[in-house]
């Protein structure tokens, strides 16, 4: 069965740590299916389309062997449990694993349907710096049905909201740092 990694994030924007977690993971599975997505729990997101040309632009260069990491933005919505909807519409024989930071696991349990969710994902979670995995809130999500892993990656030093706070470009790509500046987003 084909083994499908679900990359949703914020991406805003998408940093050099979202490329390294993307290139690890297409190493690991068959296909990589990525978007960007509006977070219910985040407020003053930059526009989703910018989001969404910043993500292709960021897996444009990535070199991927397989070259199975792919953008789909008809998957984006604000419910999980919708985009896996929309997955299996694409690939319904296939297993699915859902990627998500640990900054992530203590939200999760408050996700639409989340045990329903919960019973047709495997959850794969990227350890960050900054978010220690907290064995109490795995238990949680184990409780709730999770079949889980720590992914033996650990996220890059850099995140959306530092660059969004500081305007540090060293955690970007040139391709988005130059969408960035052309579309004069986060002045």
């Amino acid at each position: 069965m084909t083994q499908i990694a679900l990359f949703g994030t914020s991406a805003d924007p998408p940093t050099s740590g979202h490329q390294a977690i993307l290139l690890w993971l297409s190493q690991r599975f068959d296909k990589v299916v990525v978007w960007a997505s509006d977070n219910p729990f985040k407020t003053h997101q930059t526009l989703l389309e910018h989001r969404m040309a910043m993500l292709s632009l960021l897996i444009a260069e990535i070199n991927a062997p397989k070259k199975n990491i792919a953008l789909h933005p008809e998957l984006s919505s604000r419910r999980t449990l919708e985009t896996l909807k929309g997955a299996k519409n694409y690939w319904s024989d296939a297993d699915y694993t859902l990627v998500v930071g640990s900054d992530l696991v203590q939200q999760i349990p408050q996700w639409y349907q989340i045990e329903t969710l919960l019973k047709q994902v495997e959850l794969l979670i990227i350890p960050r710096p900054g978010y220690q995995v907290i064995e109490m809130d795995l238990d949680h999500l184990k409780k709730l049905g999770a079949t889980l892993t720590i992914a033996t990656i650990t996220g890059l030093p850099v995140s959306s909201s530092h660059y969004r706070q500081t305007g540090n470009i060293e955690v970007l790509t040139t391709p988005v740092q130059d969408y960035i500046n052309r579309e004069k987003l986060y002045e």
